[in-house]
């Protein structure tokens, strides 16, 4: 990985701190042009009672408005947890190309369990599962305890 990436999955991590923050679910995402330049952010916004206000189906929105199908087939979309099946329908229909995730959706099952919290409403299958052809990259070992620490401080374990 290199340190660009790095960086971009950090601005995740801040993303996620200022949805846990405002009241959300911890969850950031960051997608990125093929020459590294950061196109748009998002983070979650399901406070309000909108459950599909992901931040990688927002971004998913915004790239099939402002790029061409080109473009977001060279782009990379950060971000700190894997893609929930909605959002990686999303991804797929919309032609973004790869994802590189901080933790993977079985670890935040994992810790949800631990925590004693209900199961989703939704199988959370892996994003090749749903999108078979989008290039996968993660978890990031090196920050998961950070996106970890996210999810336990918004649920107060």
């Amino acid at each position: 990985m290199q340190d660009s990436e790095l960086q971009h999955l950090r601005r995740c991590i801040e993303l996620a701190q200022q949805a846990l923050e405002a009241g959300d679910e911890p969850f950031g995402s960051v997608l990125v042009g093929a020459t590294g330049t950061i196109l748009a952010e998002a983070r979650n916004e399901v406070g309000g009672g909108d459950n599909t206000r992901h931040p990688e189906f927002e971004l998913a929105r915004w790239a099939a408005e402002h790029m061409s199908a080109e473009e977001r087939a060279a782009a990379t979309v950060f971000t700190s947890g894997e893609h929930c099946p909605m959002c990686s329908a999303a991804h797929g229909w919309v032609g973004l190309g790869r994802i590189v995730y901080i933790c993977s959706a079985r670890q935040l099952l994992a810790w949800h369990q631990d925590m004693g919290l209900a199961p989703p409403p939704v199988n959370m299958l892996s994003i090749q599962d749903i999108a078979p052809n989008v290039a996968v990259e993660g978890p990031v070992d090196v920050l998961v305890g950070e996106v970890e620490a996210l999810h336990r401080r918004r649920h107060g374990a």
